[in-house]
């Protein structure tokens, strides 16, 4: 038994110790696009459903505080911050329990008493852990369902107006997506990526938010730093299917699966085509596929702009 304990009191220290390295491994993560070539992360804006999980990576970046997004699952303060004083109590009991398991000499685990209380402490723990489970599979993402083709350049429809449940800080209505939208999404797509080829942030500036300018201009930024530049030319879109598109009254945004291929490629700027150290990344001959959900966001009767761009 003595080696028994033994052994569970050090994987209990190593869970311990090794937790803040588990959870920070996921913490700032840079997940880069699958075909586009820009090296960001999900991020931008998308008014009160900012932070709403649609299927796509959370955002990392926007300048839209959780706390005005509306959200009802970021930002939600976790049980433990809602109950300082009964996790405390609970932490305290469980801790002079499998004190009492692994050193029997403290007290608690003699007696009637304390064999009824550590029994008593199993079962709230196991309740706990139970409710836990059941609350994380409530706040899953819903599933999409298929949706008709629009035909013309492969625009369909899987629209989920008003989903994320719970009420939102700003009152939002469904907002209709016809044929030009549409187009006006696919002609944005191909804009935005070509501009970025040329690194001509005055052209983006007439297709994305201020917000997302800043950050196209910090990635060619770190590009030129490095002395490299990445080309996404001849982009033909495959398919696009709305997800989500609603009015806040002040904005109107539209979230869109946006499925592309085109010849993306990173080469080095002080060498030429045919040198051997002239191609950093890709392949400039042969297109390969992209696929991310892009926010349109304008003002009533404007045009659209891109407001984000989230991983899939």
């Amino acid at each position: 038994m003595s080696a028994w304990r033994t052994l569970l009191f050090a994987l209990l220290c190593a869970l311990l110790a090794l937790s803040p390295s588990l959870a920070d491994a996921r913490a700032g993560a840079t997940a880069r696009s699958g075909g586009s070539g820009m090296s960001y992360s999900s991020q931008g804006s998308m008014g009160s459903r900012t932070y709403t999980p649609n299927g796509g990576q959370a955002i990392q970046r926007s300048t839209t505080p959780q706390s005005q997004a509306g959200s009802p699952y970021y930002g939600r303060p976790g049980f433990a911050q809602s109950h300082p004083f009964l996790t405390g109590l609970f932490g305290g009991f469980i801790g002079s329990w499998i004190g009492s398991l692994l050193f029997p000499h403290w007290g608690m685990g003699y007696g009637v008493f304390g064999s009824l209380f550590s029994w008593l402490l199993i079962i709230l723990a196991i309740s706990f852990l139970f409710r836990m489970f059941r609350r994380g599979m409530a706040t899953e993402p819903p599933v999409y369902g298929g949706g008709p083709s629009l035909g013309g350049m492969g625009f369909g429809m899987r629209q989920s107006l008003g989903f994320g449940g719970g009420a939102a800080a700003t009152q939002t209505r469904p907002l209709t997506v016809d044929a030009t939208d549409q187009a006006a999404f696919e002609a944005i797509l191909k804009a935005v990526q070509g501009a970025w080829s040329k690194g001509d942030l005055e052209t983006l500036r007439h297709y994305v938010t201020p917000e997302m300018l800043s950050y196209f201009r910090e990635e060619l930024a770190t590009n030129t730093s490095q002395g490299v530049e990445n080309h996404v030319e001849d982009v033909d879109l495959i398919r696009g299917d709305v997800r989500d598109a609603w009015d806040e009254g002040a904005l109107q945004y539209a979230t869109c699966l946006l499925h592309w291929r085109a010849i993306d490629c990173t080469v080095r700027t002080d060498r030429k085509p045919g040198d051997p150290d002239w191609l950093v990344e890709g392949d400039p001959r042969h297109p390969n596929e992209a696929q991310e959900l892009w926010t349109f966001a304008r003002s009533p009767g404007g045009h659209w702009l891109l407001s984000a761009i989230q991983q899939v």
